[in-house]
C-alpha cells in the first residue's frame, strides 16, 4: 500500500460525506475549504500507523477524516488571522464570504471534528479523544506565541522552535499516534510514532517557512513572500539576525517593522538579504537534523524493517515537495 493509494481510499471517503445541509450558508464555506484540496499529508499520515499497525488502515478513515477537518479548521482561523487572501491558490473563506462567516464556519468544523470518533468503541473513543483535545489546545497555545512574536523585539531560535512544535508539529504527531491507537499498538509503539512525527513535523514546517519566501506561487498555493509581509519571525529571519552583520541586521529589523499596502520592495529586498547570507542552506541544514532525528525514532519500533521504510519513505516524499 503505498502514499497515492492512501491518497485515493481517503479521498474516496471524504467524497462520500456531503457536507452542505441547512443552514447552507454555515456549511458552504465548509465545503468549500474542504474541496480545496492539498496533499491530504495528516489524514494519510493516520491510515499510514493505522496499516503499519494492524494491517487495516480503513478502519482508521473516520479519524483520519476528524484529523483533516481539525486541520481545515485551523487553516479558516489562521487565513482570518494573518488576513491572508489566499490559500492554495484560491480566496480565502473570509475573503470569498466574510469574517463572521469563516469564524462560525470555523468553530462548526471544530465540533465536527470530535463527532468522527464516535465511530469507534469507547476504550478508542476515549483515547483519541484525550490526543485530540491535549492537541487542539496546543495548537492554539502556538498559534498564540506566533501572534505574539510578531510584536516581541526579541524572540530566540529556541522559541521558534517551540512555537512551531505546538503550532504545526503536534498535530501531524498526533495524526499518527490516532492511526496507532486505532490499531490498538501498545503504548511504546504509539508514542515512538508520535515521536517521528513531531521530528517530521518541525522539518516540515521549517520547510514551509523555506517555500514561503523561495517557493513556486504556482505549486506552494500561498502568497509567496506571505511571512515577509506579515513580520513573522520566522527561522530565516532569525538565523538571519544571527549571522548577519549590524548594518544588515538593522536593515532586517527596519523593514520588519513595517506594515505597508505595496510590499514588492519589501520582500524583494529582504529575500536578497536572506540569500546573502546563505539562509536557504542554513534552513536546509535545520530540516536535515529533524528528518534525521525522525528516521532515528523508526529503529526503536516493534515493527518490520518494511513498514520502518515505508515510514522513512513517507518521510522523504515529505521533505521532498515542489520548491
Amino acid at each position: 500500500m503505498d502514499i497515492l493509494n492512501y491518497q485515493k481510499e481517503f479521498l474516496s471517503y471524504l467524497e462520500s460525506k456531503d457536507w452542505v445541509r441547512e443552514p447552507k450558508n454555515l456549511y458552504k464555506p465548509i465545503d468549500y475549504i474542504i474541496q480545496l484540496g492539498g496533499k491530504r499529508i495528516r489524514p494519510i499520515l493516520t491510515l499510514m500507523a493505522a496499516d503499519v499497525f494492524s494491517g487495516k488502515f480503513k478502519n482508521a478513515l473516520p479519524a483520519a477524516l476528524s484529523v483533516e477537518v481539525f486541520h481545515n479548521f485551523t487553516l479558516i482561523h489562521d487565513d482570518i488571522m494573518d488576513d491572508a487572501p489566499l490559500r492554495r491558490g484560491k480566496k480565502t473563506v473570509h475573503e470569498k464570504w466574510d469574517l463572521n462567516r469563516g469564524i462560525l464556519s470555523g468553530d462548526a468544523m471544530l465540533i465536527l471534528a470530535y463527532q468522527y470518533f464516535e465511530n469507534y468503541e469507547p476504550e478508542v473513543f476515549q483515547k483519541l479523544a484525550k490526543l485530540f483535545s491535549k492537541t487542539a489546545i496546543e495548537v492554539c497555545d502556538g498559534q498564540q506565541y506566533d501572534v505574539d512574536f510578531e510584536t516581541r523585539k526579541n524572540v530566540t531560535i529556541d522559541e521558534y522552535i517551540n512555537m512551531i512544535r505546538l503550532k504545526t508539529s503536534v498535530l501531524v504527531a498526533a495524526a499518527l499516534k490516532m492511526g496507532a491507537i486505532v490499531a490498538k499498538a501498545d503504548d511504546k509503539n504509539a508514542n515512538l510514532i508520535y515521536d517521528f512525527g513531531l521530528n517530521l513535523g518541525l522539518a516540515f514546517q521549517l520547510q514551509d517557512d523555506y517555500l514561503d519566501t523561495f517557493g513556486d506561487p504556482k505549486t506552494f498555493g500561498k502568497q509567496i513572500g506571505g511571512d515577509i509581509i506579515e513580520n513573522k519571525k520566522t527561522f530565516l529571519y532569525l538565523k538571519a539576525l544571527e549571522v548577519a552583520d549590524q548594518e544588515t541586521k538593522d536593515k532586517l529589523r527596519y523593514f520588519y517593522r513595517k506594515k505597508l499596502k505595496e510590499n514588492t520592495i519589501k520582500i524583494t529586498e529582504v529575500t536578497r538579504m536572506f540569500q546573502i547570507l546563505n539562509i536557504p542552506h542554513l534552513v536546509s541544514e535545520e530540516i536535515k537534523k529533524y528528518t534525521s532525528k525522525a528516521f532515528d525514532t523508526l529503529d526503536q519500533m516493534d515493527i518490520s524493517k518494511e513498514n520502518k521504510e515505508k515510514l522513512k519513505a513517507f518521510g522523504t516524499w515529505l521533505m521532498n515537495r515542489s520548491i
